[in-house]
């Protein structure tokens, strides 16, 4: 494995492509994948920022380069991740219809079980500038174990009966269901600049608090400015984050040491 970019104890970073990464990650070494992959939309289209028509490229990463291009590229990273996880570890996949039925397919063509899709819905969702079909409001997230058979970790006592105030759907002491009403960022987890695909960390704190146990490892394969990292590494997890980008390693940081400057603070009063 290569040098890291950035090592603490249970939070490291590397700077590298994905898929060579991954495949020096030893075998049935990690409890859980989060991995929010490009969706390949910087086409020249627009969407509205901040009341603005804005063009949605993203970065070079993001462009497109054919639909069986792209099917190949997530079959291969999705694969690849399949390696890597414990007979009992789980996968979770982020993305719109651009990107998501392709990786659900895929998932179940390399011998994945699909436990869940989850409806992220976004209360504060951008409007639809072009006014000729519905406003997107949502993304979906597909849950998936390594093993059918095999026991995999779901915290459900604490889905179901923990106070979770960031969503509105989630009623006291019911289970949680598959539609999570969750804002995007808020203004405070952009403090240090954005990734163009950023994600709450109130969506993955409720993920890695749902599908892992302290000590755990995750990794994600994507990791952008590293919100997966922050939740894995504030409740006890280890963390591994990859990205090909020096900047959003760089954000990672900075965020990442922001938090660590927070728990010191509360654990000295």
């Amino acid at each position: 494995m290569q040098k890291p970019y950035y090592k603490k104890p249970r939070f490291e970073l590397y700077q590298a492509d994905s898929l060579e990464f991954l495949e020096s990650i030893p075998e049935n070494s990690v409890d859980m994948i989060f991995a929010d992959p490009p969706y390949f939309l910087s086409s020249g289209t627009f969407t509205c920022q901040n009341g603005k028509m804005v063009s949605v490229k993203k970065g070079d990463w993001d462009l497109s380069n054919g639909l069986k291009k792209n099917f190949d590229f997530y079959a291969k990273w999705i694969k690849a991740c399949r390696r890597i996880l414990k007979s009992n570890g789980t996968i979770w996949i982020s993305g719109t219809y651009h990107s998501i039925y392709q990786c659900g397919f895929i998932l179940q063509n390399t011998g994945f079980h699909i436990l869940n899709d989850i409806a992220w819905f976004k209360p504060n969702a951008s409007p639809n500038l072009s006014c000729r079909f519905f406003t997107a409001s949502h993304e979906t997230l597909i849950w998936a174990k390594k093993e059918k058979k095999a026991k995999h970790s779901f915290n459900y006592q604490l889905m179901k009966d923990n106070d979770w105030p960031e969503d509105q759907l989630k009623k006291k002491k019911l289970q949680m269901r598959s539609v999570w009403s969750i804002n995007t960022p808020k203004a405070v987890e952009k403090k240090f600049g954005k990734h163009p695909t950023q994600k709450p960390f109130d969506l993955l704190k409720r993920i890695v608090l749902a599908s892992t146990n302290k000590n755990d490892l995750v990794l994600d394969p994507f990791a952008g400015s590293s919100t997966t990292g922050l939740a894995a590494y504030l409740y006890g997890r280890k963390f591994i984050g990859i990205d090909n980008e020096k900047k959003y390693l760089d954000l990672s940081i900075k965020r990442f040491e922001e938090l660590g400057k927070n728990i010191r603070s509360k654990l000295s009063k």
